[in-house]
C-alpha cells in the first residue's frame, strides 16, 4: 500500500513540474486596448487613433497611410498565431517579424507577407538573408526581396477569418496560411525583434494574436 501511495505522490509532483516547465501562452493582443503596442505611421499628420480602433473584441485598421502597430517588447523562439480578414476589397498588409530599430517605413524585418493572393510570401526587408530549400536570398540594397510561397493559395474571401501559424526560430522560419504551409525558410540572419502588424492602404482587421515561447 505504501509503495502504491509513494508512486502516486511522485507521478503526481512530476505532473506538476512538467507542467510548470510548459512554455506559457500568451494573448499578445489582450483583446481590449492597445497596451503593449506602438504605433507608427508615415504621414504624421494622421492620428494612430483615426487608423486603428477596437470594436468587438476585433482590431480594425482603416489603412490610412502606410505604418504599423507593433509590440513594445522583443520576442524571440516562438509559434505566432493571426486571424485576420478584409472587410472590404482585399488589399496589401502583412505580419512583420524580428524587426530591428529604429522605427521607420519600413523598419528592417522579415515579413509574413498578407497582401491578397500571396499570403505566406516572405519578404526581406532591408539588410538581412534566409535560405530556403533551394536558393539563398540575400538583400543587400534593395527595398525588399521577395521569397514565393509554396503552394496556390488556400486564403478565403473578403468578409470571412483567415489564419496564420507562424514559427520563428532562430534556424527557421516557417508559415502556414489556414492550415497549408506555404513557406519555409532556414538560417534567418534576423532572430529576433518586435513583432508589427501593417497598415498599407487597405481595410484590414486582426483577431486572437497569440504568442506561444518554444523551449
Amino acid at each position: 500500500m505504501k509503495t502504491k501511495q509513494t508512486l502516486l505522490l511522485l507521478g503526481f509532483i512530476l505532473t506538476v513540474i512538467l507542467s510548470s516547465c510548459k512554455p506559457k501562452t500568451t494573448m499578445l493582443w489582450n483583446g481590449k486596448d492597445f497596451t503593449g503596442w506602438h504605433f507608427v505611421l508615415q504621414d504624421s499628420s494622421i492620428s494612430p487613433s483615426d487608423n486603428w480602433i477596437i470594436k468587438d473584441g476585433i482590431i480594425h485598421c482603416f489603412g490610412k497611410g502606410n505604418g504599423y502597430m507593433r509590440t513594445e517588447a522583443v520576442y524571440s523562439n516562438y509559434e505566432l498565431e493571426v486571424e485576420w480578414r478584409w472587410p472590404e476589397q482585399p488589399g496589401n498588409s502583412g505580419v512583420l517579424l524580428n524587426m530591428q530599430e529604429p522605427d521607420k517605413v519600413w523598419p528592417n524585418c522579415i515579413e509574413c507577407q498578407l497582401q491578397a493572393g500571396n499570403a505566406g510570401d516572405f519578404i526581406i526587408i532591408g539588410p538581412g538573408s534566409l535560405k530556403t530549400k533551394d536558393s539563398l536570398y540575400v538583400n543587400k540594397d534593395k527595398v525588399a526581396v521577395v521569397i514565393p510561397k509554396i503552394q496556390e493559395s488556400p486564403e478565403k474571401p473578403a468578409g470571412e477569418w483567415n489564419h496564420y501559424r507562424i514559427i520563428n526560430t532562430k534556424d527557421s522560419i516557417v508559415c502556414y496560411v489556414n492550415g497549408v504551409l506555404q513557406n519555409k525558410g532556414y538560417d534567418p540572419s534576423l532572430k529576433e525583434g518586435h513583432i508589427l502588424l501593417q497598415s498599407e492602404g487597405a481595410p484590414i482587421e486582426f483577431r486572437n494574436i497569440i504568442l506561444k515561447p518554444l523551449p
